[in-house]
């Protein structure tokens, strides 16, 4: 039984796709990265040509450098990253630097907390000025 095998390389909007799924972001987190729509973000990971300029901002919003996006291969995060259970994973081809992501519960959680503080004192200083007259 013969086996295929595709030696056609990813062209760098199916590797900006590859990367954005692995990095466990949304075409509309990446579109609000970059400020544009859910749809333009599909048609740049359908491209084959990107501008050098918007392709380090999509790189910065994927939290990759410029250089680990162009180079990006499957290939190299399977066999530089370590699954056995309790190991770490080693750094990859993608050369990832810390980054924020997008959506960060514990960010949005604390900006609820501080509206409801907001709210609570509004309201203790409505009953104090109440108390007072």
């Amino acid at each position: 039984m013969d086996s295929v095998v595709n030696d056609k390389p990813l062209h760098i909007g199916k590797k900006i796709e590859r990367v954005r799924k692995l990095r466990g972001l949304t075409q509309e987190d990446v579109a609000v990265g970059l400020g544009i729509t859910k749809q333009a973000v599909s048609k740049i990971e359908q491209s084959e040509n990107i501008e050098e300029d918007r392709l380090k901002q999509i790189a910065d919003v994927l939290g990759v450098t410029l250089e680990g996006l162009k180079s990006f291969r499957d290939e190299t995060v399977l066999f530089t990253a370590n699954f056995y259970e309790g190991s770490s994973v080693t750094n990859s081809s993608i050369n990832t630097r810390e980054c924020t992501q997008i959506n960060n519960p514990i960010e949005k959680i604390i900006e609820l907390y501080e509206s409801i503080l907001k709210v609570e004192r509004e309201k203790i200083d409505i009953l104090m000025n109440k108390k007072n007259d």
